[in-house]
């Protein structure tokens, strides 16, 4: 099972250390001390912590929608010419680049700086892991 050290779990979660303890402290996300008396959060406990956290946000203010992939971000940059555009969203640590028409940009008022989301829906998505991190086989 993997078990991920706090800054490892910020990392992963898009947040800071520190709010990651806080939610261990106050019993929202379950972590343990290794033998070191470092925090440690298992890879299962995280992912529940996550997959909770989005069926809780997933239908807030929306309407219903089959895609599943919402990535809430800050435009970066909106590329225009006379009949199509590219906008791309920083959503966390996460680059979106969109093709889209430049009458839909026009009509969604997109400009650097604005709040969009990205919702994603794919018949085709590419698991990658880390480099070097390869599980054991056996």
């Amino acid at each position: 099972m993997a078990h991920f050290r706090i800054t490892e779990a910020a990392e992963l979660l898009g947040v800071s250390a520190d709010t990651v303890r806080r939610w261990a402290d106050s019993g929202r996300l379950n972590a343990h001390r290794d033998e070191h008396g470092h925090r440690l959060v298992d890879g299962v406990d995280l992912a529940g912590y996550v997959r909770r956290v989005g069926e809780e946000t997933a239908t807030e203010g929306r309407a219903a929608s089959s895609a599943r992939n919402r990535f809430r971000g800050l435009v970066t940059s909106v590329t225009k010419d006379s009949v199509m555009a590219q906008v791309e969203i920083q959503a966390g640590p996460h680059r979106l680049v969109s093709l889209m028409s430049r009458e839909a940009v026009d009509e969604l008022g997109l400009d650097v700086g604005s709040v969009a989301e990205a919702v994603i829906k794919s018949t085709n998505v590419i698991v990658e892991l880390p480099r070097g991190s390869m599980p054991a086989r056996g």
